[in-house]
């Protein structure tokens, strides 16, 4: 059993270490021999039937990817066949991007960051930014992630610039990409599909919470999620 963590990995950045700690963390705690990895983003493309059959679930890490494509192409992979795949601030944003662009055939959908003149820009940068940032978020009752916290409200920590647009909420939301978590102003905070086993995108930063003696309930569901398709 294998989890590929998609993104390019560096030493330095503080939530790809946490995304590591954590992990080690929740399957200390489950009990669970599963493998992982980072994916470097530039070998996907040329690597991705090996993918497809190497990996049991996905985890769409923080960061700045040298091949967004290659990103996006495992996340359609995911989504169309039902593997189970977390998303984190990063990767919430390009959860978004490639619904976009393969379900609602969005071709020219972009992130500001990448593409600041693009017509159809899908991610935005923020009115304000939320790095180093913690903040409430409300999450809507009759939703797979508020079946994993059990509450309402919670509190995470962010580390991002960019969002869903608020121009495309609407269309994002009603076409199946629910917007489930959002903050006391109803920007978008957490996606999710709900007819999939484990779908879900979070704009903050879970792992960053995660503790050897507090794992973090979204990892904990992730990875049960992947260990239980396996059975």
């Amino acid at each position: 059993m294998k989890i590929g963590i998609v993104g390019d990995f560096s030493p330095k950045y503080p939530s790809q270490i946490a995304t590591n700690n954590a992990l080690r963390h929740t399957l200390g705690k489950l009990g669970i021999s599963i493998e992982f990895e980072w994916i470097a983003t530039a070998t996907i493309n040329k690597q991705l039937d090996a993918i497809k059959h190497t990996y049991n679930g996905f985890w769409i890490g923080p960061g700045y990817p040298d091949s967004l494509d290659g990103v996006l192409s495992i996340i359609q992979f995911a989504r169309e066949n039902d593997i189970p795949l977390l998303g984190t601030c990063g990767g919430f944003q390009y959860i978004i991007m490639e619904y976009a662009k393969n379900k609602l055939m969005l071709e020219h959908a972009a992130h500001e960051e990448r593409d600041p003149h693009a017509s159809q820009i899908i991610i935005s940068k923020l009115a304000c930014s939320l790095v180093g940032q913690k903040g409430e978020v409300i999450l809507r009752k009759h939703s797979k992630i508020f079946d994993i916290y059990k509450t309402e409200y919670i509190n995470e920590q962010f580390r991002c610039n960019y969002g869903l647009s608020s121009q495309y909420e609407k269309q994002i939301h009603d076409s199946g990409l629910r917007i489930v978590g959002t903050d006391s102003a109803g920007n978008p905070r957490v996606i999710e599909i709900p007819e999939l086993k484990f779908f879900i995108g979070t704009l903050f930063v879970p792992q960053l919470s995660s503790t050897v003696d507090s794992t973090h309930c979204i990892i904990d569901s992730f990875i049960t999620t992947v260990k239980g398709r396996l059975i």
